[in-house]
């Protein structure tokens, strides 16, 4: 079987078969991020018969009916909706999405009498609006109504010293752009995702890499009999609104089939919700969706389950496409459901997560969601439990790392255990493995022994804090919290400069976080270059400090150390650290 052909079109049969929705362009509905100058590049490159490149179009299965005859699946174009849709804007003057969700339509303006370095394309502009010599808009000269003699007659009364035969022969040329060939490769519709990616990624000449997610997106964008286009708006406009409220305004004035559904209350509630700990994009929100409704871990399953695929019978078949549509539609109405994405931002934020600078994996984050989805509707497992167990699941996620390597395998891992053993033993036995009195001991003292401050270890440490409410050091008012979420500074509690100053050059080793501390910036001024034996001294002084140490996690022998303690130091304060990250979690 060849897993793909390769067919040339011309520009007006491909721009005819999107028209009648036979080839479908679901990003034509999404933000053309292309600049209006790389349409005229477009347009000037069909002109003069450059190259521009294939369009890459999957073919939807053909699927059984109920009554036993065949539906001819559509074909979704996956790679060159940029330029599709610029030819669709340039020549058929159809309005598209700005990436700032405003419409427009890209005007390209034509100069037939144009030569030599002289521009014949150019975006339109007022003054190719007032010039004679410029066609303000060529997408008049592909309408059925044009004359081509009326208008060679027009411009040349217009521009008398043009040469006739020159602008007939530019306008002609410019016509035949319709007959331009475009290759097109279009891949067999029973290669699974993996092939296609795989083609994809060797037919491109970016070598970009498609992943799951961007296919599942233009299936369901392309199927509009089972809600796919509106469903996709969803998709994306709860996404825009939860970084951007003022795109709700654009909505009201731009897209009536969605202000007029059931969808806006269920979305516009997210433009009044402020928070920076989830953030979702279109990925995010499929995959949580997916992973609730299907208990499913791998995005290439949706895009097969989508398509009809029966995975036993490795046929396809309309009703599962159907009862597809179905599920999906239900777990992204359970993502952006009011009370389910609250609660469980405040589950995150009570465990100490106050800010996004404290997460690490927006995987880690999804399979939170996801869980907190399922759990919600456990009957096993009562409802005053449910956020306890989110927050500890995804601190031991995060802890061990779990969703990093291969995530999307180790999700579909565990929710094929959560179903088959229910949560409590899945974790219990989970927790039992990973978080044994070894982790504690020695695997976790370990892991602090590393200079990023964006590694997950340090950041469940001031999550830690967080959740105590600790003071920061040397503070009797403000707290750790506070100064994260003002965007203070961490600092060191041997000073660099004082360590390099005696031999301890090396970053690697005055940078470790267990050298690191948020400190009110008053504090550190007055700490400079001093010692630790010089400063303590001075600032406990004026302190109550005892209780202040432990909650920093910084050992009572620091008061009397120098430079040559500082080994010392480090250990004993790795150890401090292990320990309050131990006894925070097993309070949550």
């Amino acid at each position: 079987m060849s897993k793909y052909t390769v067919i040339n079109y011309t520009v007006e049969t491909i721009l005819t078969y999107i028209k009648q929705d036979e080839i479908v362009v679901p990003e034509i509905q999404r933000p053309f991020v292309w600049k209006s100058s790389q349409v005229r590049d477009l347009i000037d490159s069909l002109y003069n018969e450059y190259p521009t490149g294939y369009l890459i179009i999957w073919q939807n299965p053909n699927v059984r009916l109920k009554n036993g005859g065949s539906a001819v699946g559509k074909k979704i174009l996956i790679d060159g909706q940029q330029r599709v849709t610029a030819l669709m804007t340039a020549i058929v003057a159809k309005s598209i999405l700005t990436e700032n969700y405003e419409e427009k339509t890209i005007k390209i303006a034509f100069n037939p009498t144009a030569t030599g370095d002289n521009e014949k394309f150019a975006v339109q502009t007022s003054a190719h609006i007032r010039s004679s010599s410029w066609l303000e808009d060529i997408s008049e000269l592909f309408k059925q109504t044009f004359s081509q003699r009326r208008f060679i007659n027009k411009y040349l009364q217009d521009n008398p010293d043009a040469d006739e035969d020159k602008v007939e022969a530019a306008i002609e040329k410019l016509i035949n752009i319709k007959n331009s060939q475009l290759g097109v490769i279009v891949l067999d519709s029973n290669l699974d995702i993996d092939a296609v990616t795989e083609i994809f990624v060797r037919i491109n000449s970016q070598g970009k890499r498609l992943n799951a997610s961007d296919f599942a997106m233009s299936k369901i964008a392309a199927d509009k009999s089972n809600g796919g286009n509106l469903l996709r708006k969803v998709i994306d406009y709860f996404c825009r609104l939860s970084i951007d409220a003022t795109f709700y305004k654009t909505l009201e004035g731009s897209d009536s089939e969605f202000m007029n559904s059931e969808y806006v209350a269920k979305t516009a509630w997210v433009k009044s919700f402020s928070q920076s700990i989830y953030k979702p994009d279109y990925v995010d929100m499929l995959r949580v969706s997916f992973m609730k409704a299907f208990r499913r871990g791998k995005l290439k399953d949706l895009v097969s389950l989508l398509s009809g695929r029966d995975f036993v019978k490795r046929t396809f078949d309309s009703s599962i496409i159907e009862d597809s549509f179905k599920k999906l539609r239900a777990g992204v109405e359970n993502f952006i459901n009011e009370y389910n994405f609250r609660q469980f931002v405040l589950a995150i934020q009570s465990a100490g997560f106050i800010h996004g600078d404290l997460l690490t994996s927006k995987m880690t984050l999804d399979f939170a969601y996801t869980l907190y989805l399922l759990l919600h509707d456990d009957a096993n497992i009562p409802k005053t439990e449910v956020k306890r167990l989110v927050q500890k699941w995804f601190v031991l996620s995060t802890l061990t790392g779990r969703y990093i390597a291969s995530p999307e395998s180790q999700m579909d891992r565990d929710l094929r255990e959560i179903a088959s053993k229910g949560f409590k033993r899945f974790f219990d036995e989970n927790e039992a493995a990973l978080l044994s009195e070894t982790f504690w001991e020695v695997r976790l003292v370990q892991n602090f022994e590393t200079t990023s401050t964006t590694s997950p270890y340090f950041l469940v440490y001031l999550a830690a804090q967080v959740f105590s409410a600790d003071k920061a050091l040397f503070s009797n008012s403000v707290k750790v919290s506070d100064l994260i979420l003002s965007g203070g500074d961490i600092h060191h509690i041997f000073p660099k400069e004082y360590l390099k100053s005696n031999g301890i050059t090396d970053r690697q080793r005055y940078n470790q976080i267990a050298n690191y501390t948020y400190l009110d910036k008053p504090v550190n001024i007055v700490i400079g270059k001093k010692s630790p034996q010089e400063y303590f001294g001075e600032i406990a002084a004026l302190k109550n400090y005892p209780q202040n140490l432990e909650e920093n996690s910084v050992p009572p022998s620091v008061v009397t150390q120098t430079y040559e303690d500082y080994e010392d130091f480090l250990l004993n304060r790795r150890r401090l650290m292990a320990d309050k990250v131990k006894r925070y979690y097993r309070k949550l």
